[in-house]
C-alpha cells in the first residue's frame, strides 16, 4: 500500500511535536520551579519531592501504560478474535495494576525514602540479590522501549513512508531534553497532558464509528458488517465462527498470555515503583486503583472501535490493502488500527493516529527514560561506585545516563527492526523474561518469610524453565525454532506460565525450610542523600499523611479493592458469556458499546477534570505570581522559608506554616 500521507507529515509530527513538547513541557517545569517552590535536586528529580496527589497520579498511571501496544497490538487482537480480544487486553493488563496498589502502600510502610525497587531488594537481601534484580528491572525497560519505538515507528512508516530507521533515532530525542531539565515532575506534566488528547481523539474515533460514519455510523450496522465479513472464515475456535462472542479459544489464550506478562512489565518496571515512591501517601492507593480502572477503558473502547472497523471495512474499496485482506505481518506489526482510520476518515484519520501513537510513544517512553536513570544512578553508580556520592553529584549521574539511555533506545529498536522482531512477537515474549521476577519482588514487601537464597535463585531457574518451555513447545509443534514457530500462541502460552509460577514453586518451599522473618527495619532505614535531607520539601504534615495507623488502614483498602475487582475482571463477568457459547445479538452489541463509551467519557474526566481541581490552589498561586510580576510587583513567597535549621533527630519534624498551607521539613540535619 501507498503511505496516505507525505514523509512531511511523518517527520513534521516526530520533530515538530517533539521539538514544542520539550519546548512547552520544559517552561511549565520553569515556571512551577519559581512560583511553586520546587527545588532543583536529585531527590525532585527522581521522585519530584514524594508530593504526587491522587489526579496527577491516576492520570499519569494512564499515560505511563498507554504504550504504543495499548493502541496498536488491542485492535491487532480485536481483528483477530473479535469482541474478546478488547476485553481480554483490557481487562488482562488492568489486573496488575489494580494489585500493585498493594505493593505502592506497602512501600509507603515499609521502605519510605527509597528511590528504586532493587534498593528495597538490597536493603533486605544484600548485593547479590540486589544485582540480579537490576538484570530483570533492565531488561524491563528495554522491552518496553522496544515495543514503544518498534509500534511508532512502524506507524510512521506505514502512514507517511518516513524512514523506519530514522523514526526510531527521532522519536526519543524530544523526551531527552524535557527530562534533562525536569525530571520526574516533568513527565508528570507530559502524562497530564497526553492523557488529555488521547482521550480526545480516541473518543473522536469512537464518535464517527458508532454516530456519524456513513461507513458504519452504528453499532447495528457494525454488527451486519462483522457477520459478513465471517460468512466464509470467521475467527477459528469462536463460538459460531463470529466475531461477536466471548467464547474464542484464541481470545481465551491470548488474555492468559496477556495477563502473565504483564505481571512483569507492572512488578519489574521500574517507572511503576517511581510513582508509587512520587505519590503522597494518602495518594498512593487511590492513584493506582484510579488510574488502573481509567486505563482500562482505552484498549477497550479503542479495540472495539477500531479492531473491529478493519474487520467489518476490509472489503471497503476505502481500505488501504483493497481487496486484498491485510497480511498477518502486518496485522503483528499493528497496522489494523492505522488502516482502519485511513479508511474512515482518509488523511485525517491518518494524522489523527499518527498523533495518537506518538502521544503514547513519547509519553511511556519518557517513563521508561527516567526509571533507567534511577536504575543507573542509584543502583549501580551510587551502590558501587561513588556510595558517598552528593546530591549534586546523583543530579548529575541521572542527566548523564538519560542521555546515554536515550540514543540506546534508538539503537535497540533499529535492531530489532532489522532482525524482524515485531511488536507483537515482543509482546508476547515478554513474560517469558521477565515474570520470573514478580513472585519474588511481591513476596519482598509482602512476606517476611522469603529468605535471600529463595530471593536469588527463584528467578533465575525460573527464567532457564521458562526459556527452555518455549523453545522446546515450539520444537515440538512445528519441527524447528523459528520466528514464526516460537512465536506461535501454544508455545509462548507454556513459556509465560511457566516462567511466572514455576518462581512460586521455587521460592515457597526454599524459604519455609529456613524462613527468614524479616522485620522490615533495614528497609526502613533507606535514606535520602546526605546533603539534601534539610532542603527536602514534602508537601504534606508527616504527623497525618505517614501516620501507621492510617497506613495500616489504606493497606486493607488496597487488598480489598485489588483482589475484589481483579476477580470480577478476570473471573465473574466474562466466565458466564464463555459458558453460554453466547454470540451477542444487536441490542447487546449496543450495550457493550454504550458501555466502552461511558467508561471512556467517565475516565476522561477524572483524569482531566480532578487533577486540575486537586491542584487548584497551586495553580492559582502559579497565576497570582506570574501577574505580580507583570504588573511589577514582587511575586508573593510559595512558601514561607526555615531561616535558621537546627539539629534534630530523624524522627523529629520543623513545621513551617504561612497562610495558604503547612510545609513539613523532614530528616533536617
Amino acid at each position: 500500500m501507498s503511505p496516505p500521507l507525505g514523509q512531511g507529515y511523518g517527520y513534521g509530527i516526530v520533530v515538530g511535536f517533539g521539538a514544542f513538547f520539550s519546548i512547552f513541557i520544559t517552561i511549565l517545569w520553569m515556571i512551577e520551579k519559581r512560583y511553586s517552590g520546587v527545588v532543583a535536586t536529585s531527590e525532585e528529580y527522581s521522585t519530584a519531592g514524594r508530593s504526587i496527589k491522587i489526579g496527577l497520579l491516576a492520570s499519569s498511571v494512564v499515560s505511563a501504560w498507554t504504550w504504543a501496544a495499548t493502541l496498536l497490538q488491542s485492535s491487532s487482537v480485536a481483528y483477530s478474535y473479535g469482541v474478546s480480544g478488547p476485553y481480554w487486553y483490557a481487562a488482562g493488563a488492568t489486573i496488575q495494576v489494580l494489585l500493585f496498589a498493594i505493593l505502592a502502600i506497602e512501600v509507603k510502610r515499609k521502605a519510605p525514602r527509597a528511590h528504586t525497587f532493587p534498593e528495597i531488594i538490597r536493603a533486605r537481601y544484600g548485593d547479590t540479590a540486589h544485582k540480579v534484580y537490576i538484570y530483570f528491572g533492565l531488561c524491563t525497560n528495554m522491552i518496553v522501549t522496544a515495543m514503544l519505538l518498534l509500534g511508532g515507528a512502524a506507524v510512521a512508516n506505514n502512514l507517511t513512508g518516513m524512514n523506519i530507521y530514522a523514526a526510531c533515532f527521532l522519536i526519543p530525542l524530544g523526551i531527552i531534553v524535557y527530562i534533562l531539565f525536569g525530571g520526574l515532575r516533568a513527565t508528570f506534566l507530559t502524562d497530564y497532558i497526553h492523557t488529555v488528547a488521547l482521550f480526545v481523539i480516541i473518543l473522536v474515533f469512537g464518535f464517527t464509528v458508532y454516530a456519524t460514519s456513513n461507513k458504519i455510523g452504528s453499532p447495528s450496522k457494525m454488527v451486519d458488517l462483522l457477520n459478513y465479513a465471517s460468512r466464509d472464515t470467521g475467527p477459528p475456535g469462536n463460538a459460531g465462527h463470529s466475531y461477536l462472542t466471548m467464547d474464542s479459544y484464541g481470545g481465551i489464550i491470548f488474555g492468559i498470555i496477556n495477563i502473565v506478562g504483564n505481571f512483569g512489565t507492572v512488578f519489574c518496571d521500574q517507572a511503576y515503583w517511581q510513582r508509587a515512591f512520587a505519590a503522597r501517601p494518602s495518594a498512593t492507593v487511590h492513584g493506582y486503583l484510579i488510574g488502573g480502572l481509567c486505563w482500562f477503558s482505552i484498549p477497550f473502547f479503542l479495540a472495539t472501535t477500531l479492531g473491529l472497523a478493519g474487520v467489518a471495512l476490509e472489503s471497503d474499496p476505502d481500505f488501504p490493502t483493497y481487496p486484498d485482506p491485510m497480511s498477518s505481518g502486518d496485522v503483528s506489526a499493528g497496522l489494523v488500527a492505522p488502516n482502519a482510520a485511513v479508511c474512515l476518515l482518509g488523511s485525517s484519520g491518518a494524522v489523527a493516529i499518527l498523533i495518537l501513537v506518538f502521544l503514547a510513544v513519547t509519553s511511556a517512553a519518557s517513563a521508561e527514560l527516567i526509571a533507567v536513570s534511577s536504575l543507573i544512578t542509584y543502583d549501580i553508580y551510587k551502590a558501587y561506585f561513588k556510595p558517598t556520592a552528593s546530591g549534586e553529584e546523583i543530579m548529575k549521574a541521572c542527566q548523564i545516563a538519560t542521555v546515554c539511555f536515550g540514543i540506546f533506545m534508538g539503537v535497540l529498536a533499529a535492531v530489532l527492526n532489522k532482525i524482524g522482531i515485531t511488536l507483537g512477537y515482543l509482546y508476547l515474549l515478554m513474560g517469558i523474561i521477565v515474570a520470573p521476577a514478580v513472585i519474588p519482588i511481591a513476596f519482598t514487601l509482602t512476606w517476611s518469610k522469603q529468605n535471600t537464597l529463595a530471593a536469588i535463585v527463584a528467578p533465575l531457574v525460573a527464567f532457564g524453565f521458562g526459556l527452555m518451555t518455549w523453545l522446546v513447545t515450539a520444537q515440538g509443534l512445528y519441527g524447528t525454532i523459528t520466528l514464526t514457530s516460537t512465536g506461535a500462541n501454544m508455545p509462548m502460552l507454556a513459556g509465560n506460565l511457566v516462567s511466572l509460577l514455576s518462581s512460586f514453586f521455587i521460592t515457597v518451599p526454599i524459604s519455609m525450610m529456613n524462613p527468614q522473618d524479616y522485620d522490615f527495619e533495614t528497609t526502613k532505614a533507606i535514606d535520602l542523600v546526605e546533603d539534601e535531607k534539610a532542603v527536602t520539601v514534602m508537601e504534606y504534615d508527616a504527623s497525618v499523611e505517614e501516620d501507621p495507623v492510617a497506613l495500616e488502614k489504606a493497606l486493607k483498602f488496597a487488598y480489598g479493592w485489588a483482589w475484589a475487582l481483579t476477580a470480577v475482571m478476570i473471573f465473574i463477568f466474562p466466565l458466564p458469556l464463555l459458558g453460554q457459547h453466547y454470540v451477542f445479538n444487536k441490542s447487546f452489541f449496543n450495550f457493550w458499546v454504550t458501555i466502552g463509551f461511558i467508561w471512556a467519557i467517565g475516565a476522561a474526566f477524572t483524569t482531566i477534570i480532578y487533577p486540575v481541581w486537586e491542584s487548584r490552589a497551586g495553580i492559582v498561586r502559579i497565576i497570582t505570581g506570574i501577574t505580580s510580576e507583570m504588573s511589577g510587583t514582587p511575586p508573593p513567597k510559595p512558601y514561607e522559608s526555615v531561616v535558621e535549621l537546627k539539629a534534630v533527630s530523624n524522627d523529629e519534624t520543623i513545621h513551617d506554616v504561612d497562610s495558604s498551607e503547612k510545609i513539613v521539613k523532614t530528616n533536617t540535619v
